[in-house]
């Protein structure tokens, strides 16, 4: 569909209705990237309906995508899925962005907010865990882990606000709506995933959280996701947790995470010790549960063919165990991990691997009867067995799928043979210390997202636009289209920004600045010299590529500054924002130590962030086992690991750090670079000709 006379003058006269509203002036970059938007998702080449468009720090591109977007999806009969970084950003566009620009427009879109099932309640286990709390009997519900329900007392309480919230309509069940803030290990027992849902047959179905906010999914016009939605819903196959990937317009905002996030998700890990005691209590729970369905002999026979299985799978681990062991006692001391080199585990492995895996998808066949018959079960009124166990069992019978799958998903990765024409996988193991005991873990991922994203997004969507304030690495979009995949005829662009980088601030390097790979002789000189970059009654943020480094030049700089510095690790991210803020509004110096977390996800318009200090070069830590493994693979295969990924990526999260400093246009202030490898090497002028035009002082004093 070529972009229409109707949809173009929606979209110009939506623009100048928000610009009236807000008495905002048009900004160039802005109207480039509206048009770059809607030219692309109109385009009547499949190809050309992907774009990578970058806008700088000011450009306004959350209105920007939004005004291209909503109009052509309407047009296409189409829905517009924009996925974010973080929750915390979901909230934003779903609670000011979208509503303050659909009442300047004077538009009518529905929208809704998508997340995971683990982010609502499950009122099932919520009355599951009330009940139990008024029986005062252990074992009526159990944990993910398999642990007795044993609630303490505040606990107890924080349940039955929950539930009172719930039955009074105060709640809706969402944990983010909660006033207060509720502990990972209370919040999980009162969640389920999609294996324990009951789904239609529960029978608290018409006040299901979850379901009640996938109806509004279905109504909406836009959908405001996150990068781990659509990521678990391609590896369900697309369309399951979103709309079909063909009726949809998909808008990354924060792109430059997209590979990541795709590279996370599509791992997989297997704690060895911890299966086989999972496995170990398996006999005991289907005794318990033979006795209570004794009369149903489909059911009952089932049993203790899953034992067998689940028997037989542990022999396997334990023969797997010693077999990774022997690696891992290979290791010199302060290794955390071996990385089998090109991902190549070795035959011994990979023939249990091959065992491991037959096992568990005759398991997973069997698991898959029991929760039909379980089903069967639900559904039939006349059935001898009282709801509450079935339901129970039900949940039951769904941790053991998800286990099994879990399982499943690691040990048919190292079942593959390692080709010389595909792109291998990063394989290692590692000690893990839990409650006293030792556990290997074995872990295998995808050392890049390419593959993945072009099978199952890319060319299934109906269109793709990935934005952010950072793209290019080194000036070009090359790294990207890398690591996501994007097609070679996908449209690239970069749209100016907004502001006057020259006038605005300063990047500075001193002089006698330190190369930040003598990390003795650099430490020593950060703590001589940070108080010197104090910005006086104002915030200085503090950028360490080492936790390591953070915490001993935090040991020894003086008490004096020490009490001016938050840092990271010290109290949440939001706390420390918090504290930050409100010693800037007094008028207070104030000090933010923080990694690479806070060199992009942080916002401290003008006083609270006048100085950003960069510690080192934010080249990748070294023993990162995915690193490591993709640029093996890019030696091997003739490349250069260093030029072709390490230098990319630190351009890249160069220009994140540096992206901190100016917020808004009336921001101003400097930037410092701790490390004189920026000028001394001969890259250092790449990564510098990359980052926005600041004034520069690279011989500083």
């Amino acid at each position: 569909m070529t972009l229409g006379t109707d949809s173009k003058a929606t979209i110009q006269q939506g623009y100048r209705q928000f610009l009236a509203a807000g008495k905002l002036s048009p900004r160039q970059g802005q109207k480039e990237m509206i048009a770059a938007v809607a030219n692309a998702i109109s385009d009547d080449d499949a190809q050309r309906r992907v774009a990578a468009v970058e806008a700088a720090t000011g450009t306004g591109k959350t209105v920007a995508y939004l005004l291209a977007a909503l109009p052509l999806a309407r047009a296409l009969n189409k829905t517009v899925v924009v996925a974010t970084g973080t929750v915390a950003l979901q909230e934003q566009l779903i609670n000011k962005d979208l509503p303050d620009l659909l009442k300047a427009c004077e538009w009518d879109y529905r929208c809704a907010l998508v997340k995971g099932r683990g982010r609502y309640v499950c009122q099932l286990r919520m009355q599951q865990c009330i009940d139990a709390i008024d029986a005062k009997e252990s074992g009526i519900y159990l944990f993910e882990d398999e642990q007795l329900f044993k609630p303490d007392k505040n606990t107890e309480k924080l349940y039955r606000e929950l539930s009172l919230g719930l039955e009074e309509g105060e709640w809706d069940g969402d944990r983010d709506t909660w006033s207060t803030r509720i502990d990972d290990q209370d919040w999980q027992t009162l969640t389920v995933d999609r294996r324990q849902c009951t789904g239609r047959r529960c029978r608290y179905i018409n006040q299901c959280s979850f379901f009640k906010a996938r109806s509004d999914i279905e109504e909406s016009d836009c959908l405001v996701a996150n990068h781990d939605i659509v990521m678990a819903d391609l590896a369900l196959g697309g369309g399951v947790i979103l709309p079909p990937l063909d009726e949809c317009i998909f808008i990354f905002d924060e792109g430059h995470r997209v590979a990541d996030t795709a590279v996370r998700h599509f791992g997989a890990e297997c704690r060895i010790n911890a299966s086989l005691n999972w496995l170990d209590k398996l006999p005991k729970q289907c005794a318990g549960q033979g006795s209570i369905f004794a009369d149903d002999l489909l059911l009952v026979d089932q049993l203790p063919r899953i034992q067998e299985d689940a028997a037989h799978l542990s022999n396997l681990l334990l023969t797997a165990f010693p077999l990774c062991q022997h690696y891992l006692d290979q290791l010199h001391d302060g290794d955390e991990r071996y990385r089998f080199p090109h991902g190549d585990i070795g035959t011994a492995i990979r023939d249990v691997a091959i065992q491991i895996t037959e096992v568990l998808a005759l398991w997973l066949n069997r698991l898959q009867k029991l929760v039909d018959a379980l089903n069967d079960a639900l559904s039939n009124r006349q059935y001898p067995v009282a709801t509450p166990d079935i339901e129970v069992f039900y949940q039951q019978a769904g941790q053991w799928q998800s286990r099994a799958e879990k399982l499943a998903a690691l040990w048919d990765r190292l079942c593959q043979d390692v080709s010389p024409n595909t792109t291998p996988m990063a394989c290692w193991l590692r000690f893990d210390t839990v409650s006293g005991g030792q556990d290997i873990v074995v872990n295998a991922s995808p050392i890049r997202a390419a593959e993945v994203l072009q099978e199952r997004l890319w060319g299934r969507a109906y269109a793709a636009i990935l934005t952010s304030a950072t793209l290019r690495s080194l000036g070009s979009f090359n790294s990207i289209q890398r690591d996501t995949g994007l097609p070679s005829d996908a449209q690239y662009i970069a749209v100016p920004g907004a502001f006057d980088y020259a006038k605005a601030a300063v990047l500075c390097v001193p002089k006698d600045a330190i190369e930040g790979n003598d990390v003795v002789a650099h430490s020593r000189y950060l703590v001589r010299n940070l108080e010197s970059m104090i910005e006086r009654n104002a915030g200085t943020l503090v950028l360490f590529s080492s936790r390591r480094q953070m915490q001993d030049v935090y040991a020894d700089i003086s008490q004096k500054l020490q009490s001016m510095v938050l840092m990271q690790g010290q109290f949440s991210t939001k706390e420390m924002l918090r504290l930050h803020r409100e010693r800037v509004d007094r008028g207070d110096s104030s000090l933010l130590f923080g990694l690479a977390s806070f060199a992009e996800g942080v916002d401290l318009p003008g006083n609270y962030c006048r100085h950003v200090v960069i510690a080192k070069l934010p080249f990748a830590v070294p023993n990162d086992p995915l690193q490591e493994a993709l640029c093996e693979w890019v030696e091997a295969a003739g490349g250069n690991a260093f030029w072709d990924i390490s230098l990319p990526t630190a351009s890249l999260r160069l220009t994140q750090a540096c992206g901190r400093l100016l917020r808004s246009e009336t921001d101003t202030g400097t930037v410092t670079i701790l490390d004189r490898r920026v000028v001394t090497k001969r890259y250092g002028e790449q990564l510098l000709d990359a980052l926005p035009p600041f004034a520069r002082d690279l011989n500083a004093r």
